[in-house]
């Protein structure tokens, strides 16, 4: 049983890794301030002996034990990251001082969980880790972009001057249940507003394209490279597969059996046109590549948001 500490835990990734984490024998150590996180995505936990619930901003230090740390605490959707901008990049800075700090302390291994977001705009397809990023320093998003590119320079700094045992990964579009239902995410917006026979908001023309990985395949990568001995990263973890945004919308439209119309609407600033990783790394490194295919993740996802709606 190894002592685990996941900020960010009541999470929609967070939620999942805890619950994944906890029944393989684990101790969980679930910190979050429920800025986006929610008390019902982990409350089948929380009557297990071996899970243990603390509300804490990690903006402010705490001192915790632990032999591995995953820090996954950041709003990651622009309608979350985009309300609190400055609280934003302190999360991503002073938060991972912070539990790079404890990891120093307790000599725990520690897991940041980084973004394609990182790559911005990009000139390179499929993005590679070796690329560098096109990223806008002073937009609406940068807040979230540069502050993760932030934190990935503070846990290769720690490793190198410190010997912290750092990891990065940076996740590509991710759905499944336990998304909030309000972050504004493609799929989540999508699946939405299909079941309630509202007009899908399509922003941009529809031709960008993104790559969606279901959420366990997602989990799989994630303790994989945990667990992984002398492999810092950074890693892409992510569905290669690409779909155009149109694309998307048509499909959850046609399994939801929605009566939906598309509505097109402008693009936001900044928001990226392709987005698709190469995980060829994490295949070589972690032996990892994602399973479920994009129809079957999305009716496990429809099925969950039905319950959602209808509550």
């Amino acid at each position: 049983m190894k002592s685990i500490i996941i900020t960010g835990g009541a999470g929609f990734i967070g939620s999942h890794l805890c619950k994944r984490l906890l029944d393989e024998g684990n101790k969980i150590i679930c910190v979050d301030n429920f800025f986006t996180g929610s008390k019902g995505n982990i409350k089948d936990l929380l009557d297990n002996k071996n899970f243990e619930l603390i509300r804490h901003d990690i903006v402010e230090s705490i001192r915790l034990e632990s032999e591995q740390i995953y820090n996954f605490a950041c709003p990651a959707s622009p309608v979350h990251y985009q309300h609190n901008p400055i609280a934003t990049i302190k999360t991503n800075i002073l938060g991972t001082l912070n539990m790079l700090g404890l990891a120093k302390r307790t000599n725990a291994r520690i897991l940041q969980a980084s973004t394609s977001e990182v790559y911005g705009d990009p000139f390179v397809h499929p993005q590679v880790e070796s690329y560098w990023g096109n990223v806008n320093p002073i937009g609406i998003r940068s807040c979230y972009d540069e502050g993760k590119r932030a934190a990935e320079t503070l846990m290769m700094d720690y490793k190198r001057f410190h010997n912290v045992d750092s990891k990065i990964i940076r996740i590509f579009n991710t759905y499944g249940p336990n998304m909030n239902e309000h972050d504004g995410r493609v799929v989540s917006n999508f699946i939405v507003q299909s079941l309630r026979n509202q007009p899908i908001t399509i922003y941009g023309d529809g031709s960008q394209t993104r790559s969606f990985c279901y959420v366990s395949d997602l989990v799989d990568g994630i303790i994989k490279m945990m667990d992984k001995d002398n492999f810092t990263g950074p890693v892409n973890l992510g569905n290669p597969v690409e779909y155009s945004i149109s694309n998307i919308a048509e499909i959850i439209i046609k399994l939801t059996n929605s009566k939906s119309k598309i509505e097109y609407h402008p693009l936001p600033q900044d928001d990226p046109r392709q987005r698709q990783p190469d995980i060829s790394l994490a295949h070589e490194k972690l032996n990892w590549k994602p399973n479920i295919e994009l129809e079957t993740g999305l009716k496990s996802t429809i099925e969950y948001f039905d319950k959602v709606i209808k509550k």
